[in-house]
C-alpha cells in the first residue's frame, strides 16, 4: 500500500512539473481568460430567472386585460354604442387619479420609462409605484384605451430585471449589468406578451436607439426571451395571437409594389409620429392637472370609437387592444374606404390616448393600422388575391418606421402572424418606410448612438470648445515649491508649463512620485516637463482633435496654441469632445481626472 502511494506521488510530481505542461498551461490559462473575459456565464442562471419572473408577470397581465376586462367591455360597447364615450372617459379619469396621486412623476411609465432609465438612470427603475402603474395600465387598456399589452409588458419586464439587480448582487455583477438586466426584462415582457421569443429580443435591444442595437444585452435577453415565452406558453399555450392563411410565393412585381406601399406607409408614419411628439409636448406644458388632461383624452378617444361605429357597421372598433381587430382584418372582406377610415381613427385614438399620459405603448396600434392600410392598397391597386402579403408588409413598415425598429417589425410579422413566406416583401417595405420617415420616432427617449454622430465634430472649430481659463506653471519653479503651493491646493491631474509667456508642454502631477523627495529643492518643473504634448491651431477642427487624443501614444489633453507663437490660448481633452457631441437635456459628463478632462477649471 506505502509503495502505491509513493509511486502516485511520483507521478503527480512528475506531472506537475513536466517541462511541456509548465511551458503551455500559461497559455491554456491565457486563453480561457480571453473566452470567459466578459463572464458570460453568469447570465446561464440569471437570465432565467428574469425570463420565469417576467412570464408569470406577463400571464397575469394578460389573463385580466385580455380574458377578464376588455371581452365584456367590448361586447358592451358593440350593443351601446353611446356608452363608449363616458365609459372611457371615466376609465381614463381613474387612470389619470391613479398615476398623479399614487406615483411620484404621472407621465413616466411604459415603454418611455425603460429607454429613459437606459440612458439617464443606469437601469434603475424605482419600484415603489409598480403596482400602480400596472394597475393604471389596466384601466387604460382594458377599458378602451388605443394601446394595447407591450406597454405594460415591457415595464414590468424591464422593472423586473433592474429589480432582480438588487437581489442577485451576489453573482459579481457590476452596475453597467443593471442596464442588460433592464433590457432582458423588457426583452422577455415582448416575448411573452406575443408569444413572439425573437420579437421580443430583436425589439429590446433596437429600442433604446434609432439606428443601432444595445449589444451588451444580446445574450441574457435571448435566453430571457425564450424562457418568459416558454412560461407564458405553458399557461396559454404557444398559439401565435394573430394567425392567417399565407401564399407560399409572391410574384417578382409584389416586390416593387411592396417597395411603394413602404414608401406611402413611411410617409404616414412620419406624419404621424411628428403629430404625436409635438401633442405629447402641448399636454406636458399644459398647465392643468394630470387626471383632467387624461379624462379630456378619454372622452376624445371615446369619440373615435363612436364615430367609426355610427359610419361602419359590424365589429370593428378602433378601441382597446383590438387583437379581434387584426383577425377581422386579415379574415373578413371590408371596402378599402372602411379601412382607410378606420387606420386613420385609429392612428387619432392612439394620440388622445396616449399622447394625454395613457400608460401604454401603441405597437399594436402601429401594427393594426398598417394592416388595415396595406390590405386595402391591395384593393385598390387590383392585388386584392394577395391582400395577406400586403398587409403583412403594411404592419411591418408602420413597425419600422413608428419605432424605429425595423428588424422587430419584420420577425414579428413572421412569428405573431405567421406569415413566414412574406420575409422579403415585408424587408423591402420596411426599409423604405424606414428610410423615409427619417428621424421621426413615436418614442421621445430613443435616441441615436453616439457613434454616428462623431462626424459632427468636423464641422466645430477647437477654438469653439476648448477650456479657456487654465491653470498654468512656470517652468522654473522647484519641485518642493511646486509640491507645496500648487499641486495639494489644486487637484489636478496635468498642469501646462510655461516659460516666459510661452508653452513648453506639460507637467504630469503623479510624475513627482519618480523623483526622490531630497531631489526636489534642486529639480524644477521644466526638467520633469513631457515637451512631447501636441499643440493644434485654435482653428484645428474637432475630429482631428479626436483623432490626436485617441491615437496610440494617448494624450491627456492638446494644447491649443496661437498661430504665430507658442502662447496658450487654451486647452482640448476629450470630455470636451463629448460635450461638443451632448444632445440637449443630457447631464453634464464628470470627469476624476480632468486637467486631463474637465478639473483644469478654477
Amino acid at each position: 500500500m506505502n509503495d502505491r502511494k509513493y509511486k502516485l506521488k511520483n507521478n503527480s510530481r512528475w506531472i506537475v512539473n513536466n517541462p511541456l505542461l509548465r511551458k503551455y498551461l500559461p497559455l491554456v490559462h491565457e486563453d480561457l481568460g480571453d473566452i470567459y473575459s466578459r463572464s458570460l456565464h453568469k447570465w446561464l442562471l440569471i437570465a432565467p430567472i428574469i425570463g420565469v419572473s417576467t412570464g408569470l408577470a406577463i400571464v397575469v397581465i394578460a389573463t385580466v386585460i385580455l380574458r377578464q376586462v376588455w371581452p365584456p367591455v367590448l361586447v358592451y360597447y358593440l350593443a351601446h354604442h353611446w356608452v363608449m364615450v363616458p365609459g372611457v372617459t371615466l376609465a381614463f379619469l381613474v387612470t389619470g387619479l391613479i398615476m398623479q396621486f399614487l406615483t411620484p412623476d404621472p407621465d413616466e411609465h411604459s415603454t418611455e420609462e425603460i429607454v429613459h432609465s437606459y440612458h439617464e438612470n443606469g437601469g434603475d427603475i424605482d419600484m415603489r409605484p409598480f403596482f400602480a402603474k400596472l394597475v393604471a395600465a389596466v384601466t387604460t387598456v382594458g377599458f378602451g384605451g388605443s394601446a394595447a399589452l407591450e406597454g405594460p409588458s415591457i415595464y414590468a419586464g424591464g422593472a423586473i430585471g433592474s429589480w432582480l439587480w438588487t437581489k442577485l448582487r451576489r453573482f459579481n455583477l457590476l452596475p453597467s449589468d443593471r442596464r442588460v438586466m433592464l433590457i432582458s426584462g423588457a426583452a422577455a415582457g415582448m416575448a411573452a406578451v406575443f408569444r413572439a421569443p425573437l420579437t421580443g429580443l430583436v425589439f429590446a435591444l433596437e429600442m433604446p436607439y434609432k439606428d443601432d442595437l444595445a449589444h451588451e444585452a444580446l445574450l441574457p435577453s435571448l435566453i430571457a426571451s425564450v424562457v418568459s415565452y416558454v412560461t407564458l406558453a405553458s399557461f396559454m399555450g404557444a398559439t401565435p395571437i394573430f394567425n392567417f392563411a399565407s401564399s407560399t410565393s409572391f410574384r417578382g412585381k409584389d416586390l416593387l409594389w411592396s417597395a411603394l406601399l413602404g414608401l406611402v406607409i413611411g410617409l404616414a408614419a412620419m406624419i404621424f409620429a411628428t403629430t404625436f411628439r409635438r401633442a405629447r409636448q402641448f399636454v406636458l406644458k399644459w398647465a392643468i392637472p394630470h387626471w383632467l388632461k387624461l379624462t379630456i383624452g378619454g372622452f376624445l378617444t371615446g369619440i373615435c370609437g363612436l364615430v367609426f361605429v355610427a359610419l361602419y357597421k359590424g365589429s370593428l372598433v378602433p378601441l382597446g387592444p383590438n387583437y379581434e381587430a387584426v383577425d377581422a382584418i386579415l379574415g373578413a372582406t371590408h371596402p378599402a374606404s372602411e379601412l382607410i377610415v378606420f387606420g386613420l381613427l385609429k392612428l387619432c385614438a392612439t394620440i388622445f390616448s396616449l399622447a394625454s399620459g395613457g400608460v401604454s405603448a401603441m405597437f399594436v396600434p402601429l401594427f393594426l393600422t398598417g394592416a388595415s392600410f396595406g390590405t386595402a392598397f391591395a384593393q385598390l391597386t387590383g392585388h386584392s388575391s394577395a391582400l395577406g402579403l400586403y398587409a403583412a408588409v403594411g404592419m411591418a413598415s408602420f413597425i419600422a418606421a413608428g419605432y424605429k425598429t425595423p428588424l422587430a417589425a419584420v420577425v414579428f410579422v413572421a412569428e405573431a402572424t405567421g406569415g413566414h413566406a412574406f420575409i422579403i416583401p415585408a424587408l423591402i417595405g420596411s426599409a423604405v418606410a424606414y428610410g423615409v420617415s427619417g428621424d421621426a420616432s413615436v418614442s421621445g427617449d430613443q435616441r441615436l448612438h453616439e457613434g454616428v454622430r462623431i462626424h459632427e465634430l468636423r464641422d466645430v472649430k477647437v477654438s469653439e470648445i476648448m477650456q479657456r481659463e487654465v491653470i498654468c506653471v512656470q517652468g522654473n519653479l522647484t519641485l518642493r515649491e511646486f509640491a507645496d503651493t500648487v499641486s495639494p491646493h489644486l487637484r489636478h491631474s496635468n498642469f501646462p508649463v510655461i516659460d516666459d509667456h510661452l508653452v513648453v508642454g506639460v507637467v504630469p502631477s503623479w510624475s513627482l512620485s519618480g523623483i526622490a523627495t531630497e531631489k526636489w529643492p534642486e529639480t524644477t518643473v521644466a526638467d520633469i516637463t513631457d515637451r512631447t504634448i501636441t499643440q493644434v491651431p485654435p482653428d484645428c477642427d474637432a475630429m482631428e482633435a479626436l483623432g490626436l487624443l485617441l491615437r496610440e501614444r494617448k494624450q491627456p489633453m492638446l494644447l491649443v496654441t496661437s498661430s504665430a507663437g507658442r502662447k496658450l490660448e487654451g486647452i482640448v481633452t476629450k470630455t470636451d469632445l463629448l460635450e461638443a457631441l451632448r444632445m440637449p437635456g443630457e447631464d453634464e459628463i464628470d470627469g476624476d481626472d480632468n486637467q486631463e478632462d474637465s478639473d483644469n477649471k478654477p
